[in-house]
């Protein structure tokens, strides 16, 4: 189905309307900035190239690869990963999930934060792409 600007709708896990579920902020406008910056010789490529090995090798293993070519190489596909952070999710806390299972664990845990992080395994870009939270309830 597709909205009024005739792009398909997010997926959402479950088929639920997830963004009615989870707090979300988007991160597309400082991606940007930090692109233009890069373009004007403001910053490096080591600068925003910078992934870390283990993000690196998670999101070989565990990334959902896109249909987006990496803004800076061009080389390969994006890969998102999320990274699920709670109080209530003990020894799941901070771990690496795909996408559909990382929103899944935040809706199912008020309070609690699924960071999507989007990867370029060869050039070594990375940016934060999404943050979801689930909101407390009322009496939460």
């Amino acid at each position: 189905m597709a909205n009024r600007r005739g792009s398909r709708p997010k997926r959402t896990p479950l088929g639920r309307n997830t963004r009615a579920e989870l707090g979300v902020i988007d991160f597309t406008l400082a991606k940007r900035a930090l692109l233009r910056d890069a373009q004007v010789g403001v910053l490096g490529l080591t600068d925003i190239c910078d992934a870390h090995p283990e993000l690196i090798r998670a999101a070989k293993h565990v990334g959902e690869p896109t249909r987006h070519d990496c803004p800076v190489c061009a080389k390969e596909k994006l890969v998102l990963l999320a990274y699920v952070y709670g109080e209530t999710l003990r020894d799941q806390n901070g771990r690496v999930w795909s996408i559909d299972t990382g929103l899944r664990m935040t809706a199912a845990h008020p309070g609690s934060s699924c960071y999507v992080v989007e990867v370029c395994t060869s050039c070594q870009w990375n940016h934060l792409r999404e943050a979801f939270t689930a909101r407390r309830t009322a009496t939460g």
